[in-house]
């Protein structure tokens, strides 16, 4: 009972952590295109927000440079599970017209898992949220086993429409 409670709100106000990891800013426009008033992402729930610790769709636009590579991955790591990474644009899919130049890497899947790629050179709103659509999907999917406890809590059983917690502390 409590887990579908938090696996069904989760799927309906999902926050996202977008990060430039050094692009040109024209994916980073239509990603704020893509959350004013015309297109409106807050109509599915999803807000933007600055913390990695709160956030569940990691959107990362721009080639990984040299310099962001570090951070990229940090952020990454700072990003509680189930979380969902998308790949925005075509410089960070495959490095785009920055491919094989000295100061960048080439794309972002070979530092960081990626669930979702949003090709083109700068993606249209649209597709934006297409590809935000397919990572709450996934993000859904992802969170359905995330929210068992762990050994030491025991075993956490319902009774009279409640949490029974007498056999929580579990053998010490």
């Amino acid at each position: 009972m409590i887990a579908e409670f938090l696996r069904r709100f989760r799927k309906k106000s999902p926050w996202v952590l977008h990060y430039n990891a050094g692009s040109c800013n024209g994916c980073d426009i239509e990603i704020l295109a893509s959350l004013a008033p015309k297109y409106d992402l807050e109509r599915l729930g999803i807000r933007n927000t600055g913390n990695p610790k709160q956030s569940d769709i990691f959107l990362v636009t721009g080639p990984v440079t040299q310099r962001s590579r570090e951070r990229l991955v940090e952020l990454y790591t700072q990003i509680p599970e189930p979380k969902v990474v998308v790949a925005c644009g075509s410089c960070t899919c495959t490095g785009g017209v920055f491919r094989g130049m000295y100061g960048s890497e080439d794309g972002i899947d070979r530092y960081i898992p990626v669930d979702v790629y949003i090709g083109g050179c700068a993606p249209h709103p649209e597709q934006i949220i297409d590809g935000l659509v397919q990572a709450l999907e996934i993000l859904e999917k992802k969170s359905k086993n995330v929210e068992q406890p762990k050994k030491l809590m025991g075993k956490i059983s319902e009774r009279d429409g409640g949490i029974d917690k007498t056999n929580m502390a579990g053998k010490l």
